[in-house]
């Protein structure tokens, strides 16, 4: 059990409150074929890595049948990457390679070269190289040793980019979109920016349109220069409004209580009612030498029930979450406990925070 008492409020960089719309990361995709695995590729049973394959020969000058040839050394894979904002030709980024079909482990194995494409069906990057699997797989005789995932790795620096990145180059306008809506903090947001960079301007030059997007007018003294203005706008501080909240965690009894949860005056009265039933078999035998008799299985169900006392506390006006804690903790509430009766006070109107089960 966790519970988090209230802290004092910190202010927090712009730049981890928010991101600036249009610069953000893009998905890539490709398919690729894996070599080198040492007779724990794919089986025939995945056709598609042996047609594969052939296409791959058969632009190489070499013409097989997919149906003619078995080799266990090769392995269909997805491959998946993240094409950075403003990522230009030839910078390079990571590569995850998975196995789509029933190979055993890509470990040892070397991806053959693959476009990567982005929604729009473009080839932004292409990936070659050692795969890196963070699991092994190990064994033989009807016994095996699997560490991790042995069909799933990485090559680090292993696309190269082609293409560059979509990226939205902010104009004579920009907007902040934050990562968490709320219109206490844009309206903060706004005030700040105002307050640092209206005075180069003549004028006020962000505000709030909605809980989530802050709009700014780029001063004229950073025309031609956007890149330093955001980089000054990241810096500055603004202290986040965050909605009281509790946040449960059902199955590891763990429990997360903001700062800002104010408790009315309440009276809480707990108690438990455990009921115990236990079954014991017991054998019934005929007597020695007798005829018609049978062994019989007879259960014998005891059932006791114990209800403790029930305790109670008492909160004032002004109560803290420190107070709550230690008042739930004195009378001796289990985390499974205390959740029903955080439940229970928010029923009731004493508890005035949103209450979250995850």
């Amino acid at each position: 059990m966790l519970l988090c008492g209230a802290v004092p409020a910190r202010a927090a960089r712009l730049k981890d409150l928010a991101s600036i719309e249009g610069v953000r990361d893009n998905h890539l995709v490709g398919y690729g074929l894996v070599v080198g695995l040492a007779g724990k590729g794919d089986t025939k049973q995945t056709v598609f890595s042996a047609q594969s394959l052939t296409n791959l020969l058969e632009r190489m000058g070499v013409t097989v049948s997919p149906t003619g040839i078995q080799v266990r050394n090769t392995a269909a894979v997805m491959v998946t990457a993240m094409l950075p904002p403003f990522a230009r030709p030839g910078q390079k980024v990571d590569v995850l390679v998975s196995a789509i079909g029933d190979s055993q482990t890509l470990q040892g194995g070397t991806l053959i070269v693959s476009p990567l494409r982005s929604l729009d069906g473009q080839v932004y990057a292409t990936a070659q190289g050692p795969v890196v699997t963070g699991g092994f797989s190990a064994g033989g005789g009807g016994t095996t040793k699997v560490v991790n995932h042995p069909t799933a790795g990485r090559i680090p620096e292993g696309a190269i980019v082609e293409r560059l990145a979509p990226s939205v180059v902010p104009g004579e306008t920009m907007r902040w979109m934050l990562h968490r809506a709320d219109f206490t903090t844009a309206e903060r947001i706004a005030e700040q920016i105002n307050e640092q960079f209206s005075a180069k301007n003549g004028g006020a030059i962000a505000f709030a349109e909605n809980s989530g997007t802050v709009q700014v007018k780029i001063p004229a003294a950073y025309k031609g220069h956007a890149s330093v203005f955001i980089a000054e706008m990241e810096g500055v501080k603004v202290e986040a409004d965050v909605a009281a909240r509790v946040v449960v965690n059902e199955r590891t009894g763990t429990i997360v209580i903001g700062g800002d949860v104010s408790i009315a005056p309440v009276s809480i009265l707990h108690g438990n009612l455990s009921v115990e039933i236990q079954t014991h078999l017991l054998v019934s035998q005929p007597t020695p030498l007798s005829q018609g008799g049978a062994t019989k299985v007879v259960p014998e169900v005891s059932v006791n029930a114990t209800e403790q006392k029930a305790k109670s506390i008492q909160l004032q006006k002004g109560t803290t979450v420190e107070q709550l804690a230690k008042a739930l903790l004195a009378i001796g509430a289990t985390p499974r406990d205390i959740i029903a009766i955080l439940q229970n006070l928010r029923a009731s109107g004493a508890l005035d925070a949103e209450v979250e089960v995850i």
